[in-house]
């Protein structure tokens, strides 16, 4: 696929946690855990997923503060107006300068019946507004029995891609189903894995090119213990990072991966 230098992408996925006062806690407090770390803001981006209500708040602080983290959404609509009571549009979202929104996450998959064509739509979604999707795909344990690790991913994949233009900025995230939150993640080879397949699909569904460009991160009981060990992997460009980047420090870890890559 070339040799594309890509930067490493670590996401933290709030999920629904913190209202917006504790989301200000929060960012203030991480980002002086890095300042103290002199952590190399270019080294890595960080990119924060807060809930709606508070994405107005963190957008005010990042700009205030000039706080070097990327915001983003964890959902939006197909639909960019009209009436859908309760649906938010990539069109506010990018009015508050949102550059990612998270789509097909398996908690959306399974509590709100997202299909994989849902799922394609929403992609479309945030491109019409020029937010970059972090397209979410994995397999359950079942899934993982039946299939084998790659196949629900690369179908899930190939199904989100469709009709995307071949130079469109995507983001993937493999998120395994039967790693989140269990505490039991997907080995660094595990996940080398379903990540160099998952690139095969961007090649194949957009360009050579694309491929070498885009991040693919893991996710699924990301901790610092063993992040470095997921970014040592050369198809593995960040990190989806769910429990753990609701504590400054830890995230803060996370995010210096680099420092203990030698570990």
């Amino acid at each position: 696929m070339g040799t594309v230098s890509r930067l490493p992408l670590i996401a933290g996925n709030w999920k629904m946690n913190l209202d917006h006062l504790q989301a200000v806690a929060l960012v203030q407090k991480l980002y002086w855990a890095l300042k103290d770390a002199k952590h190399d803001e270019a080294s890595v981006e960080v990119a924060l997923f807060p809930p709606f209500t508070d994405l107005r708040t963190v957008q005010t602080l990042i700009d205030a503060d000039k706080i070097p983290f990327a915001l983003g959404a964890q959902d939006l609509s197909t639909h960019d107006s009209g009436a859908y009571t309760g649906e938010v549009s990539g069109a506010f979202l990018a009015k508050l300068e949102a550059q990612y929104v998270i789509i097909g996450h398996s908690e959306r998959r399974e509590y709100h019946n997202e299909t994989d064509e849902v799922v394609r739509d929403k992609v479309h979604a945030a491109l019409r507004h020029g937010i970059t999707p972090v397209i979410c795909v994995g397999e359950t344990a079942e899934d993982l029995e039946e299939h084998g690790a790659a196949a629900v991913p690369v179908g899930q994949l190939e199904k989100a891609l469709e009709g995307v233009a071949k130079d469109a900025d995507i983001v993937v995230a493999y998120e395994p189903v039967w790693a989140i939150g269990s505490g039991q993640a997907a080995t660094p080879d595990q996940a080398q894995d379903v990540c160099q397949k998952l690139r095969d699909v961007v090649a194949s569904s957009l360009s050579e090119e694309a491929a070498a460009a885009t991040r693919i991160l893991y996710g699924g009981s990301v901790k610092s213990s063993n992040i470095a060990g997921f970014l040592r992997e050369p198809d593995v460009d960040g990190a989806l990072v769910g429990g753990a980047s609701l504590q400054a420090d830890e995230f803060a870890a996370i995010i210096r991966f680099q420092k203990h890559v030698g570990v």
